[in-house]
């Protein structure tokens, strides 16, 4: 018996859009940002609150703040359509630009958690040192000073891999097939 080729097609969607949300928690978003990418992306144009809340069983509320959080990474923008009303938003169809977005914004937040937490401890460990330690105490702080410096190098290597990735010179390392 065939199946009907409406709900393979639907099936093949729902598939995709499970994918893309595992993926998305990959990459430390909500499984429910994913979904929504998925929905816009399957719907191959921007779609209104309304219409991602009917989409996904969720509150125009709750629907609000996934969709916030979109925007604040660059995962989702607001559009403008002629004679719309309501506000619109639409996801990148790129799959390669999705993921430098994903990844810059994921590594960006870390990288900035890091040199905050950097400066804080090579501040304390250097004041301690000035205030005068014990010979054993000042040798474990300078072990850790050096570990903090090696620490900031590997994150501002993060930050020039960013960058990489950000002026798309990823692509000619790496081309797209």
């Amino acid at each position: 018996m065939e199946k009907d080729p409406l709900h393979v097609i639907e099936q093949a969607e729902d598939h995709l859009i499970e994918r893309i949300a595992e993926n998305m928690h990959t990459f430390g978003m909500p499984a429910t940002v994913g979904r929504i990418l998925g929905i816009i992306y399957m719907n191959r144009k921007p779609m209104t609150l309304t219409e991602l809340s009917e989409a996904t069983g969720m509150s125009k509320t709750r629907m609000s703040q996934a969709v916030r959080e979109m925007l604040d990474v660059n995962l989702a923008e607001k559009v403008f359509e002629k004679g719309v009303r309501k506000d619109l938003y639409d996801v990148e169809q790129d799959y390669y630009q999705t993921f430098i977005t994903l990844f810059t914004a994921t590594w960006s937040k870390v990288v900035s958690k890091n040199k905050m937490m950097h400066k804080k401890l090579n501040r304390e460990l250097t004041a301690a040192l000035e205030n005068g330690v014990p010979e054993e105490a000042e040798e474990k702080i300078n072990e850790l000073l050096k570990e903090l410096k090696d620490w900031l190098d590997y994150y501002n290597w993060i930050s020039r891999l960013i960058e990489f990735f950000e002026s798309e010179e990823i692509f000619k390392h790496v081309p797209k097939p």
